[in-house]
Formats: structure tokens, sequence, C-alpha cells
């Protein structure tokens, strides 16, 4: 599934101030809980999942990208957020840049496949350097969402 398509505007963050990625997994859980995709009883579980995962291997990929996941019991449908870092954030990342774009996913348990392919799609739009430099320079949340529905659909 496309990141355009399972991305809410209420759920971009911009810009990201993090101190490292245990701060921007804080701050995509409670951005998920504040704009009520996420109950706040599953605060705890889903930020318990989701250090889990990357305490097992980090979820930092190359070129300034992140996509901190975790799969749980208790929600419905996939949550996605969006956080821009425009001054980077120090995430562990395979090449030992700073993270600016991350992309946190909250999947329901039962649906891993539908992990494994919105993770390649992610993957797949944000290879492109011209669309990682495009929401870099964004300035704000809705710039950076209108950039990946843009950018998604060029990928149909």
């Amino acid at each position: 599934m496309k990141l355009s398509a399972l991305l809410d505007p209420s759920l971009v963050v911009h810009p990201l101030r993090a101190t490292d990625k245990w701060d921007v997994i804080r701050q995509i859980t409670r951005a998920a809980v504040d704009q009520g995709a996420l109950p706040e009883t599953l605060f705890d579980t889903v930020h318990d999942a989701l250090r889990t995962r990357e305490k097992s291997m980090t979820t930092g990929m190359e070129n300034g990208i992140a996509i901190p996941h975790a799969a749980v019991d208790g929600i419905e449908e996939v949550i996605a957020i969006l956080a821009v870092a425009p001054d980077g954030v120090p995430f562990e990342t395979l090449d030992g840049h700073p993270a600016k774009i991350i992309v946190g996913l909250i999947i329901p348990r039962e649906k891993k496949l539908l992990h494994i392919k919105t993770l390649a799609e992610i993957a797949r739009l944000l290879a492109k350097a011209e669309i990682r430099e495009q929401l870099i320079a964004t300035t704000n949340a809705a710039d950076a969402y209108a950039v990946i529905r843009e950018r998604d659909a060029e990928f149909a």
C-alpha cells in the first residue's frame, strides 16, 4: 500500500525536533495519540513495541531515512506518521548519517503481509533523491503532505 493512501495530513510532524531515535519514537507515538489515530490506552503498548523492534535492529536506513515500525494488537488499520527533521536526528542509520525523513508505521499484527508490501512501497518512493530533497526543503506539514501525495501518484 502506498504511503499517500495511509497517511492522514494530521499525522505529519514538521519540523520534528528530537534528540535521538528514542525521542523520535516517543514523539511519533504521541502524535498518533494526540491526533486520535491511536487510543491513549495503547500508547505504552505501541511505544514499547516500536522500542523493542528498534533494539532488535535499527530501522535507520540510508540517505537520511528511518522507518520505525512494529506490529501490535488492538488496532484495525495501519497507522502511518511522517516526520520531517530538516536538521537531522541521530538514528544509528546504516550509512551513519542523521535521519531527516522518518516514517513511523504501526501495523495490526494480523496484517503482516501488508506491512512488508508497505515497507517496500515506502522504500521505493524515498529511494528517489529528488523526492527526499523536496521533502526536506518543505517548511511545514501541509507542504510535506502535498509532496507525498503528488510524488506517490507518479508510481501508479
